[in-house]
């Protein structure tokens, strides 16, 4: 990587190549150029200026998966600012948090959005410009008239950044208390598209992506950097991942590329199932991807025998902006997380840091070039997660005889029993396959100072949740595993608590007993 980068040049790159003219974005009616993105992104950038936005100050994104959002990220970095995109679905006083814990000094947000950012900044001190992506409003300004007063000009050269240099930031999902704001440098996005996109994706400027939720690592690279970095075109499709919606824009752009969590591979199959509508066309797809959370065997099968793809599961994290470790469509492994992917190395060590013997269980470290240096404003949390050039994914992980990597769970979600480890996941894995079981999720809880395992059950839709099927399933699990794993406690719930981003709340479930 050379010491001066910008990583909004992705984008100049296809006006470089002769591909100005060609789609960088597809989104409801709207069908964006290379050309006319650059257009807006440098209008972005001489707005944010004229504002006096310069080097390093932060531009807080409260946006959906949007043609703003690509706009104002890449805008933003062009000017040497550091945009910092939150999940829209938060409250008033999470979007208090983000603006308090960033410094922000502008705040994009959509009309929709609004009111809470309004409420959020009751009493704040600090002079906070707000522009409105979708319209306008009193003390607010339009992003919409903002881009025009420019769309004119010549294009904006990037400022001559560092590569090093912080480039933004994406806060974790908080899945145990308040967000951690996860800074990556201008260097972190080509090395993932020279890893991951490269390696795995394969992606050509004759492929579609579809893809979710921008402001998260998965999202960003999957939905902006690797299809931009390939001359590619992405679709964005804002609003609630319902299979309807998904479907309809599947059938209507014909993505050769989808990459989604697993719950929305298995709720999509669920509908089909419930419907009895004959199976979409999703004909024009050519690889599936999934991450975020562990796929689970079960889900692959029935994605595999409805549609004839199969899916590409991989492991990533927010520190390491992407996936680090994925089957391939040369290497694969149902169940399995895949092998490392080029430019990262992989190791499991157990508690005392020393590698675990062969097949054993223990904490998966990584290493490669697209790793954060620090989480803002916490010292510790980064001191123990970001160790030299290995960073603790927080995961346990086994390795088998080829070399492909088995989600274990957690490191704070393995469960003791008995003097056992039990695999949260193994459980989840074989309740789901169970006929009346929609999803399933495994926590510990203590009762009389023991550890019980949880199972907390979603049923298919019409299954009674009788005292029978309890029993049912604890029988279910114990022919299957050991007999020690099974859950002791099974409460049915209507849905599980989760992330913007599919991810299961563990800790609610544990605080929910």
């Amino acid at each position: 990587m050379q010491s001066r980068y910008n990583a909004s040049t992705l984008i100049d790159a296809n006006l470089a190549s002769g591909r100005g003219d060609a789609t960088a974005i597809l989104s409801g009616k709207h069908r964006i150029t290379y050309k006319a993105l650059l257009d807006q992104v440098s209008a972005m950038g001489r707005s944010l200026g004229e504002l006096g936005i310069g080097r390093e100050d932060r531009v807080l994104l409260i946006l959906n998966d949007t043609p703003a959002f690509p706009v104002a990220f890449f805008g933003a970095m062009r000017i040497g600012a550091i945009p910092v995109p939150v999940n829209p679905l938060y409250k008033a006083d999470d979007y208090r948090f983000f603006v308090e814990d960033s410094y922000a000094r502008v705040v994009i947000v959509e009309t929709s959005n609004l009111d809470k950012l309004r409420e959020a900044l009751v009493g704040y001190a600090e002079s906070i410009v707000i522009i409105v992506s979708d319209g306008g409003g009193e003390g607010c300004l339009s992003l919409d008239e903002l881009l025009k007063t420019h769309l004119q000009d010549v294009h904006l050269p990037p400022i001559d950044t560092h590569s090093d240099d912080m480039a933004f930031w994406l806060y974790s999902s908080g899945s145990t208390g308040r967000p951690k704001g996860v800074v990556h440098l201008h260097r972190d996005i080509p090395a993932t598209c020279d890893s991951y996109a490269r390696h795995v994706l394969r992606l050509t400027k004759d492929d579609i992506v579809f893809g979710r939720v921008l402001f998260h690592a998965y999202g960003l690279g999957n939905s902006l950097t690797f299809p931009f970095n390939a001359g590619a075109t992405t679709v964005l499709a804002p609003g609630r991942a319902a299979p309807v919606s998904i479907i309809e824009v599947i059938e209507t752009y014909r993505p050769t590329v989808v990459c989604f969590v697993p719950t929305l591979y298995n709720t999509i199959l669920t509908h089909i199932q419930e419907m009895s509508n004959a199976v979409p066309d999703l004909s024009s797809i050519r690889l599936c991807i999934s991450a975020a959370e562990p796929l689970a065997a079960d889900v692959a099968r029935r994605w595999k025998h409805t549609f004839g793809h199969t899916i590409l599961d991989g492991i990533g994290s927010t520190e390491m902006l992407h996936i680090f470790c994925s089957n391939t469509p040369d290497a694969y492994r149902s169940g399995s997380s895949g092998r490392p992917v080029p430019g990262y190395e992989l190791r499991i060590l157990d508690d005392d840091g020393n590698p675990v013997a062969d097949g054993a269980t223990g904490n998966l470290m990584v290493k490669g070039e697209s790793a954060s240096p620090f989480y803002w404003h916490q010292r510790e949390k980064s001191r123990a997660t970001m160790q030299g050039e290995w960073t603790a994914t927080g995961d346990r992980y086994r390795i088998d005889d080829d070399g492909f990597y088995w989600y274990e769970g957690r490191s704070d979600d393995m469960l003791k029993v008995a003097g056992e480890w039990v695999s949260p996941i193994e459980m989840e894995n074989i309740l789901i396959e169970h006929d009346a079981v929609l999803e399933a999720a495994v926590v510990g809880v203590t009762r009389d100072g023991i550890t019980r395992l949880k199972a907390v059950v979603v049923l298919i839709p019409n299954t009674e949740a009788l005292p029978t099927l309890v029993t049912e399933l604890q029988d279910w699990c114990k022919t299957r595993l050991q007999r020690f794993r099974y859950p002791h406690i099974v409460q049915f719930v209507d849905e599980l608590p989760k992330t913007a981003t599919g991810k299961i709340q563990r800790f609610k479930l544990r605080e929910s007993t």
